[in-house]
């Protein structure tokens, strides 16, 4: 019964990303957790906001996040691959951005990590953000293997410090 639940909130899941992007349902509930993330009443350790200006209007984008945090480290993954719009936007600014988490608003420079060195981070990712499991395929409990094969495709940020735009 549980495994037809968890399907059947697989499928969901990904009938919201449909081709890999959030449709208009998506977005909008990306807007409330981006909301909910920052300023809610209920703050999750591994919620976290991005802000970055968008690479073609200039807007400032706010896109809900889990972080992350491996060897005292903070991580973001990107559970739609290379062709998310955050991932987009953060090359267009030089991996420039702004990092919204447990109350504090600070500039990041988002530093790519090598596909040799992301299988930590996303075994680590998939222990906190499980609504990216189901466009993954896979759990925190995945071998080793498999963790390659995604971050072959995925891309992986450590956050450091820096001037944000």
């Amino acid at each position: 019964m549980a495994a037809a639940v968890t399907t059947k909130g697989y499928g969901l899941k990904r009938a919201l990303y449909r081709g890999g992007r959030p449709g208009r349902l998506m977005r909008w509930w990306n807007r409330v957790d981006a909301w909910w993330f920052a300023r809610g009443p209920a703050r999750l350790p591994q919620a976290a906001v991005l802000e970055v200006r968008g690479r073609s209007t200039g807007r400032l984008r706010a896109v809900p996040l889990a972080v992350a945090d491996v060897d005292g480290r903070e991580h973001l993954v990107s559970m739609l691959g290379p062709g998310a719009g955050w991932v987009r936007d953060v090359a267009a600014a030089g991996g420039h951005a702004v990092l919204r988490r447990g109350g504090r608003r600070r500039a990041v420079v988002l530093e790519p990590v090598p596909a040799d060195a992301r299988v930590p981070v996303l075994r680590r990712y998939l222990a906190v953000a499980p609504g990216a499991r189901p466009h993954l395929g896979v759990g925190p409990d995945a071998p080793d293997a498999a963790l390659r094969r995604l971050a072959e495709r995925l891309p992986v940020y450590r956050v450091v410090p820096g001037a944000g735009r």
